[in-house]
């Protein structure tokens, strides 16, 4: 992936329509009015050693995550300060935030090799419970030094009842150590990965 801009481009609603536009196209514009692609990332799913830890044979389902507008686009969202939503200019998630956020935290109960199946909803498991989450931040929050945030919500879902088994808030920030985007990307890998074997381990012990 191609290093990008460090500018940032603002998401207020005040903000004209055409950059709306340069957004979902995936194609940041150029004076002259030639595109150029936009840098785009994807998040990785952490190795998880599970080397004498127990193993489970339920299985669970990983639901797409809810979360609010500003998070629920290919957008990478900057914080700049309390109340305030940036978006980094010339780079773009893969796809949707929840859906790579669905599709990593299920690989990662994949990975960790503790449970009698994980799938996502349409790939006909018999599923005992569900995973639920709430993408609350998934940013880069500048001020005091640039660092990645990522906050997941996170609710144990019984399917055969529909009691929540558990239920907990898990979130990790990281410090910007590259430059330019992807410096940014990297530190919200790292802050999702951190959490993402959080919750595998607590999903474990609480089923």
């Amino acid at each position: 992936m191609s290093g990008g801009s460090k500018c940032l481009r603002r998401g207020r609603s005040s903000i004209g329509v055409w950059v709306f536009a340069a957004l979902l196209s995936g194609c940041a514009a150029l004076p002259g009015g030639a595109p150029t692609p936009l840098d785009t990332y994807e998040l990785s799913a952490p190795a998880i050693d599970s080397a004498g830890r127990r193993r489970t044979r339920t299985q669970i389902l990983v639901a797409e995550p809810s979360a609010l507008k500003p998070l629920d686009g290919e957008n990478i969202v900057v914080k700049p300060g309390p109340g305030s939503v940036e978006f980094l200019k010339g780079a773009q998630w893969s796809d949707r935030l929840p859906k790579v956020v669905q599709a990593r935290l299920a690989e990662t109960f994949q990975r960790s090799g503790r449970f009698g199946g994980v799938g996502k909803p349409g790939e006909g498991l018999a599923i005992d419970y569900q995973v639920i989450v709430e993408i609350r931040a998934f940013d880069i929050v500048v001020g005091g030094g640039q660092r990645a945030r990522a906050e997941l919500f996170v609710r144990i879902l019984n399917d055969r009842n529909g009691v929540v088994r558990a239920a907990r808030s898990f979130s990790a920030e990281v410090p910007v150590a590259g430059s330019g985007n992807d410096g940014f990307a990297a530190a919200l890998d790292a802050a999702f990965g951190s959490v993402a074997a959080e919750i595998v381990d607590w999903t474990v012990s609480s089923i």
